[in-house]
């Protein structure tokens, strides 16, 4: 049996329902569980891509919260995360499709592969590419 991921990235949206849809449709997540909290918040959510595997809830007014909020709120990010993607080509056009910022094109990466960076509606960058560290 495969390792599984034992680092997943974490974070809070304003608005996570609305990006949890968003993120399935721009970067091919897959939900893998949501937990709402009434119509309008999730307490906690488990979205999937290929191996890896991200969590995120809605920002609120907890302990967590307090330490925790959105790139949006804070108008700064002070941390990405890269996914590997088999076809970072057909992913780039995928996530421009559905209203992704571009703040790196598609290029070749000059220690191999292909990859792109995205911010999404909220603030949160992403790195999308073929290169793969452990190979």
């Amino acid at each position: 049996m495969a390792e599984r991921q034992s680092i997943i990235p974490t974070m809070r949206y304003e608005d996570a329902p609305r990006m949890i849809e968003w993120l399935c449709r721009a970067f091919g997540f897959e939900k893998h569980l949501v937990v709402p909290i009434g119509e309008d918040k999730v307490a906690h959510a488990e979205l999937v891509l290929g191996g890896s595997m991200i969590m995120l809830g809605s920002t609120r007014d907890d302990d967590l919260g307090k330490l925790m909020v959105s790139p949006r709120a804070a108008k700064i990010t002070t941390q990405a995360a890269y996914i590997v993607v088999g076809d970072a080509k057909a992913h780039y056009a995928r996530a421009k499709a559905e209203g992704a910022e571009i703040i790196r094109d598609l290029r070749e990466e000059g220690h191999g592969g292909w990859g792109y960076g995205a911010r999404d509606p909220e603030g949160h960058l992403w790195y999308f590419g073929t290169y793969d560290p452990w190979a």
